[in-house]
């Protein structure tokens, strides 16, 4: 995966551009972030296990280093380098696959969906620093207590079997989650522009600021619309009232009744007439505890600024659910899988560059996974294998791995 992310993307020379704030620096920068890179490629969520590896591994060598950094060291270095340089070589990674035609639409149509939501990536009732937002937590004997916690937005690009993740922005204390995604939407309207059409976001989003912000920067939005006690919900629901929905066979298990109204102005904060959207999703399922087949019926409602000349409701109704793409493929998997929840300094800008660094090392393996490999190789080996064995690579050179080989052989 090493030799795949230099040839295509000469990321070895990328990490030679890390700088910090050191005046007299010991180790270089460039070998903190390498070693950030491949604990995530690894998938080692541990500073100091990356440190007790083989003084001779053939990473080592990718890096031009005989000693690491302590851990100490290299999590105080992460809070001095600056997480925009971490933004840049993700920038440089997606030219690389644009260019190369590797980023696929995953849905029939010409417009592309921006996904934006916020996670929160830790939380403590004893360290905290400057830049940690604070919540009052009620206890189980009724007494209240303060908890510390850090939160970002992040915005990642939907293609064809993966997400492209893009960039975060940490949420500062004082400011809320809408806030901060303008913030991230403005800084990927300079780096990304042509990047995306539409912007995808969750209930939280569906507020006349936010909307009158994404238009001013000649975007659309979609959002849930999640409070049916909204002038705009009942309006919508007047009009669905006796009018039949339209039908979409999906598959032999799934099936849509949509309805679609626009040019409802019942809305004035959004600064336009919009359109809702309202689908009945029915979908069979077979449950393992008796075998049945049980059908599942779910309910979901969206406001958007999209005309329906420009995306029909089939279609729009895919792009919508792709939001949860961000919480399945991007939060989930990351905080399962690649340990991107783990604090390894606690400090605002040092959280961000792991996460960002993490970003990158997903990034780099989605594209090696979904665009080098050949398909019946993906049958037979899923990302989880693939990851291990970038893992057992690691372990394979070590001095206590070696003796048990030795002593399994005897």
């Amino acid at each position: 995966m090493l030799r795949y992310a230099e040839k295509h993307f000469e990321i070895g020379a990328q990490l030679q551009e890390f700088t910090d704030t050191r005046e007299l620096p010991r180790h270089r920068t460039a070998t903190v972030v390498g070693g950030l890179l491949v604990m995530a490629m690894s998938r080692l969520g541990s500073l100091n296990m990356l440190d007790l590896m083989s003084p001779s591994g053939f990473w080592r060598k990718w890096l031009d280093v005989k000693t690491m950094p302590s851990a100490d060291t290299m999590g105080r270095v992460c809070a001095l380098t600056p997480a925009a340089q971490a933004r840049k070589t993700i920038k440089r990674v997606y030219r690389s696959l644009q260019r190369n035609k590797a980023l696929l639409p995953p849905i029939d149509t010409n417009l592309r969906a921006l996904l934006i939501d916020g996670h929160e990536s830790s939380a403590s009732y004893l360290r905290c620093c400057d830049k940690c937002l604070t919540r009052a937590i009620t206890l189980a004997d009724g007494t209240k207590k303060t908890q510390y916690y850090h939160r970002f937005v992040m915005a990642v690009l939907s293609y064809k079997d993966f997400v492209f993740l893009l960039d975060l922005e940490m949420q500062e204390p004082g400011e809320d989650e809408v806030a901060c995604a303008l913030r991230v939407l403005k800084r990927a309207m300079r780096e990304y522009a042509r990047a995306f059409d539409v912007v995808v976001a969750d209930g939280l989003y569906a507020q006349g600021p936010f909307f009158k912000e994404v238009r001013r920067l000649n975007k659309h939005l979609i959002a849930v619309l999640k409070d049916d006690r909204r002038e705009l919900y009942q309006d919508a629901l007047s009009q669905w009232e006796g009018s039949s929905a339209e039908a979409f066979s999906v598959s032999s298990n799934e099936k849509w009744e949509c309805w679609d109204t626009e040019g409802l102005a019942s809305w004035p904060q959004a600064g336009e007439p919009v359109r809702v959207v309202r689908c009945r999703i029915s979908k069979k399922v077979r449950r393992q505890s008796n075998g049945q087949v049980q059908t599942i019926v779910s309910e979901w409602v969206w406001v958007t600024t999209i005309p329906k000349a420009q995306l029909d409701t089939p279609t729009f109704v895919r792009m919508a659910r792709s939001r949860w793409e961000i919480e399945n493929k991007a939060f989930n998997e990351l905080s399962t899988y690649w340990h991107a929840n783990h604090v390894y300094r606690h400090n605002d800008n040092a959280i961000a560059l792991c996460w960002l660094m993490t970003m990158l090392a997903y990034n780099i393996f989605a594209a090696f996974y979904y665009r080098n490999l050949k398909g019946p190789l993906r049958v037979v080996n899923n990302k989880l294998f693939l990851l291990l064995l970038c893992l057992a690579e690691l372990l394979v050179d070590h001095p206590a791995f070696r003796e048990a080989q030795l002593e399994a052989i005897d």
